[in-house]
């Protein structure tokens, strides 16, 4: 009966433990999905752009080493883009936006250039507008820039949520069956010592008065 009720307070008490660590980690994930929609790579299908610059083309607005987050959406005359050169696979130029439009195609510049860009990209071309710039940041986010990086986060923010864990209830119901089974033991192996210890006692008790009897005939017979 002790046993029941411990182990029935045991359960009361980790309930809102478990729903605490269950809302902890649906907050995480949450977290992690928020942060990952913010910051998923175009690479990745997703809608921002980070940029390490190199080079002097965009100073002083713009430094070698200087980390810039881009957007996607909707270019604008006097929108610092990323974008990729038509036909030049794989290339991102980082300049603004100094005239042309949508339908016949931008005209960019660096800011630090005195000659055009020679291309005219379309809206397609653009990879994003800039929206964030963080000084001298570009090596440490080098590795933000990863699609392996971003799969890592989620992969570990899914197990999060759904790796069973093995909360302290647990652990203190396993306590208190331990705690119990000995004790049950106890209960049915003391009476069997106690009667062993009773029947000792009886036949020493017999054995003395034996011994006794023995020494008074002896006595008489003298």
């Amino acid at each position: 009966m002790v046993a029941r009720e411990s182990s029935e307070l045991a359960g009361a008490v980790e309930t809102p433990r478990r729903l605490l660590g269950i809302v902890s980690s649906l907050a995480w994930a949450a977290g992690a999905l928020v942060v990952g929609w913010f910051l998923w790579p175009t690479s990745l299908g997703g809608c921002t752009t980070l940029t390490i610059v190199s080079g002097q083309s965009m100073e002083p607005t713009y430094y070698t080493g200087d980390l810039v987050v881009s957007r996607c959406g909707a270019p604008e005359v006097g929108d610092v883009v990323v974008y990729n050169p038509p036909d030049i696979g794989g290339a991102r130029i980082i300049h603004r936006i100094v005239g042309g439009d949508a339908d016949e195609g931008w005209i960019i510049q660096g800011d630090n250039n005195d000659f055009l860009d020679p291309w005219r990209p379309m809206n397609e071309n653009i990879l994003g507008s800039s929206v964030l710039h963080l000084p001298h940041v570009g090596k440490v986010a080098a590795i933000l820039l990863s699609p392996l990086t971003w799969i890592s986060l989620l992969t570990v923010a899914l197990a999060v949520v759904v790796w069973p864990g093995r909360g302290k209830g647990d652990e203190e119901a396993e306590e208190a069956e331990e705690a119990d089974g000995p004790a049950e033991g106890d209960a049915s192996g003391e009476p069997e010592a106690a009667e062993v210890s009773e029947d000792s006692d009886e036949s020493q008790d017999e054995a003395l008065a034996a011994s006794t009897a023995t020494s008074t005939t002896t006595n008489d017979t003298d």
